[in-house]
């Protein structure tokens, strides 16, 4: 394309060929430490990799069929406090004494400690061994920032929490916030929260202003002042709708993909020009409910705002704290509506959406005389600035398909979920078709 910004690509010669351990992680992770603000020490490197090899080898196991998946919290139980509990604190379960620290004590705990719910807590013994002392309760509060909703979420203490989400996956974080992983035998810095990136904001810029031009509509139309609303208060709750429904999709097991397309792509879709939706919606209002929704509680906040003393603008915090019923509906609202696009999914085929979240479809088939894609680049940062070139014939009917759409349809932005519970971000990016694997703090449990 002329005139593109092309970012730096690391040719494929450039990954590593051998697979990484948790030995690896392990000296990963001390490097990526010494890069963050002081505070939580790690422990010795001996007994780091000794947590983290065991970790390793219970993930790979089962326990009556179940995936052996867990958090471990690594403090002594006095840093902990004694009183308090979810839905905001943690509850400290202490054993009257410890247990060894083995794969098979995990295995038998995991299902005692759920992952959404508890940590299990590792301390040292005398002789400098790891130890397990006991379960802390957390609640699921803590997986607000992938699920969505808009209930806060106490963070984890400046500890060190290493999670095990599935055979082979381990990530290593400093209380909230994850700093390193090994997954697909592959090091990470962390996981990209694709949410958080400026691109995929930038992809919806026209609709979000849609909105609030027929929002500042109505407040002129209105019988009485209205106060007012922050406009980036759209872009959030985008981002909880779609986060819910990609929780609904991964819940299932069974994957799913959700195409994004431009809003004036009716006509490409009856021409079956890229796809080919078997199950599509007839136009007219529930079809576009998502908007309605949206506007709705946009006049909610901006209604109440008239009549806060000095209360700004009206935004995703106003949203979150305040406890109103017309609110909380709509928020439930907002959620079912994800829930609904989330089942679609299950039918074989692409949920059709367009950028106003409008339900054209599902049970799409990307065409298949689209053009085989050979190469696709795998963003190694959140704006796909550094990355890496992967050939795709290894991959995925689904993700095979998302890039095929991508590389000829250059608006559109497909989410892939796998059936272990991956999610993936396809675009095309500075000239070529371009994949985020997404943060996914949980494990597939439900």
């Amino acid at each position: 394309m002329p005139g593109a910004a092309f970012s730096p690509i690391l040719p494929p010669m450039s990954r590593p060929a051998a697979h990484a351990y948790p030995p690896d992680l392990a000296a990963h992770l001390e490097g990526r430490w010494r890069e963050l603000p002081p505070g939580c020490p790690l422990p010795p490197r001996a007994l780091l990799e000794q947590i983290l090899s065991t970790a390793f080898q219970a993930s790979l196991l089962r326990d009556e069929e179940r995936p052996v998946t867990l958090r471990l919290l690594l403090t002594e139980p006095e840093a902990l406090p004694v009183e308090g509990g979810p839905p905001v604190g943690l509850l400290r379960i202490a054993f009257d004494s410890p247990r060894n620290f083995t794969v098979d004590e995990l295995r038998r705990l995991s299902p005692a400690a759920r992952y959404h719910r508890s940590l299990v807590g590792i301390g040292a013994t005398p002789e400098g061994d790891p130890c397990i002392w006991g379960i802390v309760q957390s609640g699921p509060r803590w997986l607000q920032a992938t699920r969505g909703g808009r209930a806060a979420s106490a963070p984890l203490p400046d500890l060190l929490v290493i999670r095990v989400t599935g055979p082979g996956r381990i990530f290593v974080a400093r209380g909230s916030d994850t700093v390193a992983g090994l997954y697909g035998g592959r090091l990470t810095d962390g996981e990209l929260d694709v949410f958080e990136s400026r691109w995929l904001a930038s992809r919806f810029t026209e609709v979000r202003a849609e909105v609030t031009s027929l929002h500042l509509a109505a407040a002129r139309e209105a019988s009485h002042p209205w106060g007012e609303v922050d406009p980036d208060l759209t872009r959030m709750l985008a981002q909880q709708m779609l986060k819910r429904l990609i929780t609904t999709i991964r819940a299932e097991h069974h994957g799913g993909m959700v195409v994004v397309l431009p809003p004036d792509c009716a006509a490409d879709l009856a021409r079956g020009r890229y796809l080919r939706v078997k199950y599509a919606c007839e136009d007219g209002e529930p079809r576009r409910r998502y908007r309605t929704l949206i506007l709705a509680v946009m006049r909610v906040l901006g209604t109440a705002a008239a009549f806060w003393p000095d209360a700004g603008q009206a935004g995703w915090s106003s949203y979150r704290r305040w406890n109103s019923p017309d609110l909380s509906t709509l928020d439930e609202a907002i959620f079912e509506m994800a829930t609904l696009i989330g089942a679609l999914a299950g039918v074989d085929g692409a949920v059709v959406l367009t950028k106003r979240f409008e339900v054209m479809g599902f049970g799409g088939e990307i065409a298949g005389d689209l053009p085989e894609v050979i190469t696709v680049q795998r963003a190694l940062d959140l704006e796909g600035t550094l990355r890496e070139t992967e050939v795709v014939d290894a991959m995925g009917t689904r993700h095979r398909a998302a890039y095929r759409l991508c590389a000829q349809f250059h608006e559109a932005v497909v989410i892939v979920i796998s059936q272990d519970g991956g999610v993936r971000f396809v675009a095309w990016q500075d000239g070529a078709v371009t994949y985020w694997d997404h943060a996914s703090l949980g494990s597939e449990e439900a």
